[in-house]
């Protein structure tokens, strides 16, 4: 964002209403398969050790080889990254550690020749501390018009020494910060949800809403596709500032989920319409009420979120196909699609994830030195991967997960840099691990990661030099060899993606179901081999199958006897 009104103001990299690809496919979004970018640590193109727009434009060809519709890149703003890039200070601009405007436009306009859409991530809730309306809003002192625009206000006590309240910050802490004046005299206080780098944005202010509808005007003018929404369910906030009770009720929260969200998200989903149907609303929405969640999946709301519950399950054949049902179910009332994906910048990797005694994910029950089977680990998540690709819907892929990666665990303390990992006092190891850079080549780090032998932002472990995507390319029986065939199929066979299914009759630890009249998916989530149905042919499988049989952690794809 910028206190300028810009919009439409800069060339612009396609015609703003035009359709982006010539397929006809307007609802793309419904079954998609989207890899998300961390731009940081996808490919460094200028060889500062850190990744870059010309690195990934460079890599385009191997995101159309891999398979996939879209792109979702995570913020790539100037910002003080404070908090990984979610703290952003200029919406209308590029870090110039990634590059430009002008890079971002060619980056879009070149994957969209590659048949790759481009979705962008927008972070409405809070801004950086940077940002030039929170240095107005500073400087300008109490009740000015310029913090109207955040939440200032003083503080408890009769020195006013207490925050207002008492909230938990996501990241834990609490979640106010006292700011001083110019003699250095302790005054009011700002609200921050995240980091005290990221001030909360007050959205009962008519400012707001018009600068993000501008915003999202302004990037969907240069081409792209979809917008990823960040912590969409906490923007606005009850303006008394209640505490938070022990159980709140759904809708009743002081600042989750509100009501008021829903006229917030109907008015970018107008922005969105006048360019056309092929642009799509995507929400980071973490909502244990199923009801409450399908209200933002309403047809004049956003188009499709994100589906934490299926991510965060444990390696269960109940929980997982309970999962499944819920999420299906929801959906099906609003005439949604679902989406399936298993991580992504903030979660342990699947490869690790899977090989530990508790296989489902929390923020929570993040600690050092948890062990796992990196061997168990990565058999689930061969088999998890396919699973999540045949299901109805859009597929996410977290950049490296097609090559197995495992989280970095063994980075050194003093090199971290995720604000989980501070403000936890040391307790919480936070999200670097999944956000080390790629390993495209060669035996020892960079691994090609950059085109010169520099350290890059964070470090490499030295055992990846098997895991490269030069090595995975020519080994058929590869993590990525077996995404490369798995997205192949899925964009080719007719009943793949977005559409029905049914449940086919298994043993209760083996997840079974049918897409159209012939294709089947089974998971065996037991610890032995399991029969096949009659079937034609064997599509992919996930491990070789055993005397006919499917073997423990393993994924099968048939084509069935119609």
């Amino acid at each position: 964002m910028s206190t300028t009104q810009v919009s439409g103001s800069q060339p612009r990299a396609t015609s703003a209403r035009a359709r982006l690809l010539p397929d006809g496919s307007d609802d793309w979004w419904r079954g998609a398969a989207i890899y998300q970018v961390y731009p940081r640590s996808f490919a460094d193109g200028d060889g500062d050790g850190t990744g870059d727009l010309a690195g990934v434009r460079a890599r385009l060809p191997y995101l159309a080889g891999l398979g996939i519709d879209a792109i979702w890149f995570t913020p790539w703003y100037p910002s003080p990254l404070a908090d990984g890039g979610y703290d952003v200070a200029d919406y209308r601009a590029i870090d110039p550690v990634f590059g430009d405007l002008a890079s971002a436009e060619e980056l879009i306009a070149t994957a969209l020749g590659h048949g790759i859409r481009t979705i962008i991530d927008i972070v409405p809730n809070h801004v950086s501390d940077q940002h030039a309306w929170f240095q107005a809003a500073v400087a300008a002192g109490p009740n000015s018009p310029e913090r109207q625009r955040f939440w200032f206000r003083d503080g408890r006590g009769p020195d006013e020494s207490l925050p207002p309240t008492d909230w938990t910050s996501e990241f834990g802490g609490g979640t106010w910060t006292r700011i001083t004046d110019a003699d250095g005299r302790p005054e009011q206080w700002y609200l921050h949800l995240f980091s005290s780098a990221q001030p909360d944005l007050n959205w009962a202010h008519p400012d707001v809403q018009r600068e993000h509808e501008d915003v999202l005007g302004f990037w969907l003018d240069r081409g792209v596709a979809g917008i990823r929404i960040d912590s969409a369910a906490l923007l606005a906030k009850d303006p008394r500032l209640p505490e938070v009770t022990e159980s709140p009720e759904p809708g009743t929260h002081p600042y989750i989920d509100r009501d008021e969200l829903q006229e917030i998200y109907r008015a970018w989903r107008r922005v969105a319409e006048t360019y056309g149907p092929d642009r799509a609303l995507i929400g980071e929405i973490w909502l244990p009420d199923v009801e409450r969640f399908t209200r933002y999946l309403r047809p004049d709301v956003l188009h499709t979120a994100f589906n934490f519950d299926f991510m965060s399950a444990p390696w269960d054949a109940d929980r997982l196909r309970s999962s499944i049902t819920r999420t299906l179910s929801a959906h099906d009332r609003v005439g949604a699609p679902a989406t399936w994906v298993l991580s992504n910048h903030d979660v342990t990797r699947p490869v690790t994830r899977y090989g530990r005694d508790k296989t489902g994910f929390s923020f929570d029950t993040k600690r050092f030195g948890t062990p796992t089977d990196l061997a168990l680990g990565t058999r689930r998540a061969r088999a998890a991967a396919l699973l999540a690709m045949a299901l109805p819907g859009a597929y996410y892929l977290y950049q490296g997960d097609e090559l197995g990666l495992p989280e970095a665990e063994n980075i050194p303390v003093e090199q971290l840099q995720d604000p989980m990992y501070a403000r936890s006092r040391g307790i919480d190891p936070g999200r670097d691990g999944c956000r080390v850079p790629l390993p495209w080549s060669g035996d020892e780090p960079p691994y090609g990661f950059s085109p010169e032998p520099v350290d890059t932002w964070l470090p490499q472990p030295d055992q990846w030099g098997a895991l490269t995507v030069a090595a995975q390319s020519t080994d058929p029986a590869s993590m990525l060899s077996l995404h490369r065939m798995a997205l192949l199929i899925r964009r080719n066979h007719p009943d793949l993606g977005d559409g029905p299914m049914r449940w086919l009759p298994s043993d209760p630890g083996v997840i079974a179901f049918g897409r159209g009249a012939d294709f089947a998916s089974l998971t065996n989530v037991t610890d032995h081999p399991v029969d096949l149905p009659a079937h034609l042919q064997v599509w992919l499988a996930s491990q070789p199958l055993e005397g006919g049989q499917l073997p423990s952690d393993a994924t099968v794809w048939l084509r069935l006897r119609s």
